[in-house]
Order: structure tokens, then C-alpha cells, then sequence
């Protein structure tokens, strides 16, 4: 792999498309090997705009202004980071030559939509799932739990993400609400639910799997540990790594995770969510780039997954070494405001072996992700409890 220099005519140029935290730190480490970047998000001063060489507003689920945009600035890869996106101008971008999507278009097309990426994963490569059900009306979900799926089950928009949407209920009194909100909780309405019956799971991981070159230049596929971690209603509060699990399930858990990377392609990081009990191992879903809960390997690795993302896309070797036990917590925004500031960093900065990422976007809601704490300790309860002590001190309020 040839690199440029940016801001000439030799540049290697990336855009994103979705530029919040996650894209923030991509374009931090592409930034690092020389690389020229381009941030796009839904609403001006993102995150990532704020690092970007460049940095532009717009609908990415309108296809002429996507075409349009890619067209001026003629990127070399383009960067998916959010689900509402117009899937279809992409593959035109790619089909016709202009750039290369990562890691495919099929694979953005099938993740971003739950139906599509559990349909490949239960039905064409056999991987074992929860009981699940796709429905287009409320009767049709009613049908569907009274059909087999049962009580209590999760009701999720086919495009959402960070939890939007979701919920789990107990009983028919709860569909109609369940149905609604998901109805109208995700990125983009498709008109369409999936409902998952409840899997009786010990914990659940993220195993973020790596497809890269290796220095003989050879397509691989790497892991890095396995990262536990705790969700409510749909999002990640916090992250821990390693996870400890038994031998057979850690297998278990990489070979469906190469399964299902595999027969997405190409070149990144995926985050690959599973849920474990004793040895056994069920596919969830499958985020392709870097995960929130995979924030902790800020701490945790030797190279991030933002960096591993970067290297992978760039043709580059990766290491997914873990160099110490890590956790992350999330930090919430706690009012809505537009004009927040932070107190308490002082605090937070001095529990033993901690660290804070505040990510600077412009507007906070009560239960918006606003920053991380990070931790490191001798094992995982120690890291999570400062983790989760450093977050706490930190008190974000309206200016």
C-alpha cells in the first residue's frame, strides 16, 4: 500500500460517513499515517468534524447528495459509520469504480438491516440465534410470540442503533407500546419489527475479529479478547476486557465470528456480539467497525480498535495484543443542553490508572452518551470499579 501526503495531489483520502465518537477516533488514527479525511454527519460540529481535514452536513439517506458529494471529493475509501445511509448510491459508487466501500456493500447493506444479517447468519450459514420473527403490522407480532416465540421476548426496529427502539416485554398488554416504539425508534422506518425470544445466557460479549493483510500480504482474520460487558435497554453502560470464559465457548465464539466476517469480506474491524452460556454460543449481531463497547481497548491494547480499523483498511499488518485489564463506563450528558460544560475532571483523573474521553458533541440529552472513563487494574473488577468510580465523578452540566 502506496500513502500520500494530505492536502496534495499524492493524498490518500477517506471519507466517513457518520462521523460521532467512534468515527472520531478512526479519524484520529488514519490521520496518523498520513492519511486525508473527509467527516460527514447528519449535524454540523459532530465529533469527528471536529478533527477532519474537511467536514460536511448533509442527509446521507438522500442518494443524489451522496453521489454528488463523493463525486467532489473523490475519497479512495468510504468509511460507513452509521446505519442511515443510502445503501443503494453506494453501490453505485462502487460498481461504477469511484471507491471502495468498507468493507463491502454487501456487508453495509446487510448489517445495517436487522433482517438481512440475521436471515444470513440462521438461514444461509447455519449459525445458531435466539428464536426470532419478523413482523410488518401489530397482529403480525402478536402472531409471531403467540406462534413460538413467547414471553418475554425483545421487540427491535430492523435499523436502529444504540438501543433506539428496542424493548423487552413481559405480556400482551405490552405489545402495542413495544410495537410503536419500535415502529418509529429506528434510524430509518422500514416498516418492519423483529421480535427475539429471550435466551437463557450466562453473559454476553463483543469479540471484535479482524480482517486484514498479513506481511506476506495474505488475507487473515485476527481476534482480539474477548470484551464482557453490561447493557441497558439496548446500550452499553459499560465494558470490560478480557472476559473470562471456558475454552470451548472462546472456539465456539471465533468460529462463528470468522463464519459470519467471512462471508461478509473484505477489510476492517467487526465488532461480533454473542451470548454465552457455560460452553454454548449464540450469534447476535454484527457491527462492521468499531464497537462502543470496544472503546475499553483505548486502555487495554497495545493497538486500539480504531487503530486496527485504520491499518486494516489500509492494507497494513495489524497486532491485537492486549497489554493489561481494562474497562470502560459510559459518562451520560444528564440534562439537555446545548451549552454543556464538565466539572469534576480533577476528581475523576485522579483514581488510580484512569482516563477520560470527553467527545464534544455540541447537544446533550439526559441519557446521551457524552464520554467514556477508562481504567485499567490487576483484574477486571478492579478495572470496572474505577471505571465506573471515575465516570461518576464526572458531573456534566448546563453552563
Amino acid at each position: 500500500m502506496k500513502l500520500g501526503t494530505p492536502l496534495t495531489a499524492s493524498a490518500t483520502k477517506v471519507m466517513l460517513l457518520g462521523s460521532g465518537e467512534l468515527g472520531k477516533e478512526v479519524i484520529i488514527a488514519l490521520q496518523r499515517f498520513g492519511v486525508e479525511v473527509i467527516a460527514v454527519d447528519r449535524y454540523p460540529n459532530a465529533p469527528g468534524h471536529q478533527v477532519a481535514h474537511r467536514a460536511y452536513t448533509i442527509d446521507m439517506t438522500d442518494a443524489e447528495l451522496l453521489k454528488a458529494l463523493v463525486a467532489s471529493e473523490k475519497p479512495h475509501f468510504i468509511v460507513p459509520e452509521i446505519e442511515a445511509l443510502n445503501t443503494d448510491a453506494l453501490a453505485d459508487i462502487e460498481n461504477s469504480g469511484t471507491a471502495t466501500v468498507i468493507p463491502t456493500v454487501r456487508a453495509v447493506q446487510l448489517t445495517m438491516n436487522r433482517e438481512g444479517i440475521r436471515r444470513l447468519a440462521a438461514e444461509e450459514l447455519k449459525l445458531p440465534v435466539s428464536p426470532y420473527a419478523f413482523a410488518r403490522s401489530e397482529a403480525e407480532l402478536q402472531a409471531a410470540i403467540d406462534g413460538g416465540i413467547g414471553y418475554p421476548c425483545f421487540i427491535k426496529p430492523t435499523m436502529s442503533s444504540s438501543g433506539k427502539g428496542q424493548s423487552r416485554i413481559t405480556q400482551a398488554s405490552e405489545v402495542k407500546a413495544a410495537w410503536d416504539y419500535a415502529a418509529t425508534g429506528g434510524r430509518v422506518n422500514q416498516g418492519v419489527v423483529i421480535v427475539e425470544g429471550q435466551i437463557d445466557f450466562d453473559y454476553e460479549i463483543t469479540l471484535l475479529t479482524v480482517r486484514a493483510k498479513n506481511a506476506q500480504g495474505e488475507t487473515q482474520t485476527y481476534f482480539c479478547e474477548p470484551i464482557g460487558h453490561v447493557q441497558k435497554n439496548g446500550d452499553y453502560v459499560e465494558s470490560w476486557q478480557p472476559q473470562a470464559m471456558t475454552a470451548n465457548a472462546l472456539k465456539a465464539s471465533q468460529h462463528i465470528a470468522k463464519t459470519i466476517t467471512d462471508s461478509l469480506g473484505g477489510f476492517g474491524l467487526f465488532g461480533v456480539e454473542l451470548f454465552v452460556k457455560n460452553d454454548h454460543v449464540w450469534f447476535s449481531e454484527v457491527s462492521p467497525r468499531p464497537h462502543d463497547t470496544g472503546m475499553v481497548t483505548m486502555c487495554s491494547q497495545r493497538l486500539s480498535e480504531f487503530e486496527l480499523h485504520a491499518r486494516a483498511i489500509l492494507g497494513l499488518p495489524v497486532d491485537v495484543t492486549m497489554t493489561q485489564t481494562g474497562a470502560s463506563a459510559v459518562i451520560y450528558g444528564g440534562v439537555d443542553s446545548q451549552n454543556l460544560s464538565y466539572e469534576g475532571l480533577e476528581a475523576a483523573l485522579s483514581v488510580p490508572n484512569s482516563d477520560i474521553r470527553l467527545f464534544g458533541k455540541p447537544e446533550s440529552f439526559a441519557r446521551r452518551r457524552m464520554g467514556v472513563a477508562l481504567a485499567t487494574g490487576k483484574d477486571s473488577d478492579e478495572a470496572r470499579n474505577r471505571a465506573k468510580l471515575a465516570a461518576s465523578l464526572v458531573k456534566p452540566a448546563e453552563r
